[in-house]
């Protein structure tokens, strides 16, 4: 059963979860949280991502961590020599 703690925080069951993904979804995206229970206990939180404008990876921490590397010209050669005597990669 889907409702509003004190909070008014949506919480739902594993099993609303199950049957009602996709309004559960809605409601994220339109900015709400919601607090998935199971057998009465606090299991998830399903929240919106902040800014889901981009690519996923664009922005990451490690994104590009190559890019200035000289190994990271010809990607593909690299990759090759490493996995030479584990894989048929000639």
């Amino acid at each position: 059963m889907i409702h509003f703690n004190k909070g008014d925080i949506m919480q739902a069951t594993a099993q609303d979860l199950r049957l009602r993904a996709k309004e559960l979804l809605d409601s994220v995206g339109r900015g709400e949280e919601v607090l998935i229970t199971r057998k009465g206990r606090l299991c998830a939180k399903l929240v919106p991502v902040a800014d889901s404008s981009g690519r996923p990876g664009q922005d990451d921490e490690l994104f590009g961590i190559w890019k200035d590397q000289a190994l990271s010209e010809k990607v593909e050669d690299y990759v090759r020599t490493l996995r030479k005597g584990r894989f048929d990669a000639d």
